[in-house]
């Protein structure tokens, strides 16, 4: 199997988008979270709202709370925010700009992508999409109050972003803690140790918003195109694919992070990722 280097403008993309969503640096210095006007702003990928540095809110969050209120109402500003996402470029949000699946990749060891998935667990997340959907306003209390659950019980990020950093520096939310805190650190130990071994495996079995935007990768407006004119066939693409797809046949997979890699490394210039039509072919060259 061909190793092919680390396209380094993605890692530079997805470490100033990280930088981005939590530039309130003070808040990690003082413990406190950033409650100004660019709060209300709703970001694309899975940032906690309660980390200190957080400057928006995280959809999945937001999103819950809302549905979880007594009128249970949907928030359509936090659902055309990731539609619109996800019509754009489907997956790429995951593949570019995520600060969770930032942090998968770099403590994924060699060897990780080798590591496959069990098919049941990628269907996971579809699971986790519609409990997120749904499951706060129909587990209600006798008030009718639902609560954010898949935040509560499930999410790593929320866990590393929010619980740990907030905890550290506050004795009194320290002497609160209780089993629940104890069970969403065993998650994120469990999801952390997954990271060495397997890439990226929250974002591929449990991660709702990967979920939805995986479901739009075949209809997003820029989606990879796939040339059979100019494919030599020579398996490029599948050996660069870091979830190892078959990108020749299946360009646009749900589980296709959209990571570009495979473009980054066609040698025929088969693959690209456009609104438009793939190039047409306009020379003969080899194929094997």
């Amino acid at each position: 199997m061909h190793r092919y280097p680390l396209d380094p403008k993605r890692r530079l993309v997805q470490f100033a988008s990280a930088l981005a969503a939590n530039a309130h640096l003070t808040g990690f210095a003082e413990g406190r979270i950033y409650q100004g006007a660019v709060k209300q702003v709703c970001v694309p990928f899975l940032n906690c709202y309660s980390c200190p540095g957080a400057l928006g809110a995280c959809p999945v969050g937001s999103y819950q709370v809302m549905l979880a209120m007594p009128g249970h109402g949907v928030s359509m500003y936090v659902g055309g925010v990731v539609t619109t996402a996800g019509a754009l470029g489907g997956r790429l949000v995951c593949g570019w700009l995520c600060p969770f699946g930032l942090l998968q990749e770099v403590l994924a060891r060699p060897g990780a992508r080798a590591v496959p998935i069990p098919r049941p667990l990628l269907w996971v997340k579809y699971l986790m999409l519609a409990a997120v959907l749904i499951l706060p306003a129909l587990w209600v209390s006798s008030v009718g109050m639902g609560a954010p659950y898949f935040c509560t019980y499930v999410c790593p990020a929320g866990t590393l972003e929010a619980g740990l950093l907030l905890a550290a520096r506050d004795p009194a939310l320290r002497a609160l803690m209780g089993p629940l805190f104890f069970w969403k650190v065993a998650v994120l130990a469990a999801f952390l140790a997954a990271m060495l071994f397997v890439y990226r495996p929250f974002c591929r079995t449990v991660c709702p918003l990967g979920a939805f935007y995986g479901l739009l990768n075949p209809v997003s407006l820029w989606r990879i195109r796939h040339s059979a004119d100019r494919c030599r066939h020579c398996r490029a693409c599948r050996d660069a694919c870091p979830v190892k797809l078959p990108v020749d046949q299946s360009p646009n997979h749900p589980e296709c992070i959209r990571c570009l890699e495979c473009v980054r490394v066609c040698p025929a210039q088969a693959l690209t990722f456009t609104a438009g039509r793939p190039m047409p072919e306009v020379t003969v060259g080899a194929r094997h």
